[in-house]
């Protein structure tokens, strides 16, 4: 017994079954050079059906494969402009804060709450052993 699915025509009806139109559209002609009536003659071919599946399986995950690659790749663009903004950014407020934390600038804001700028240099306050 082979593996072939097939639906017989059941008796009387024969002459009701019409003969497929030839006409001229690119399927057709497509149908012709394939020779795809030769393949179903016997009905259906269930051995070829996993092979089939498989292939249809494969396509879709290419096809899923696709998707999540062009998703990643705009996430990642994304991604990278708003770094370079925020590198932007960075830099900027860098600069302002060097710029604020000059001793002539602390000097100026201080002045304001009574602070002065002391003339005299550091010393070293050296303890001995034993004083502390």
């Amino acid at each position: 017994m082979e593996n072939k699915f097939r639906i017989e025509p059941e008796k009387g009806n024969e002459a009701k079954v019409k003969p497929p139109k030839e006409g001229k559209s690119a399927f057709s002609g497509l149908e012709k050079k394939l020779k795809l009536e030769s393949y179903f003659e016997e009905g259906f071919p269930v051995q070829y059906l996993p092979k089939i599946l498989f292939v249809v399986f494969l396509g879709l995950v290419y096809i899923s494969n696709t998707h999540y690659a062009d998703k990643t790749t705009r996430t990642i663009d994304r991604m990278e402009s708003e770094v370079e903004d925020l590198r932007a950014d960075f830099t900027t407020l860098k600069a302002d804060v060097m710029f604020a934390s000059k001793q002539s600038e602390v000097a100026k804001r201080v002045k304001s709450i009574g602070l002065e700028e002391s003339l005299r240099p550091p010393f070293k306050v050296v303890v001995k052993k034993g004083e502390y």
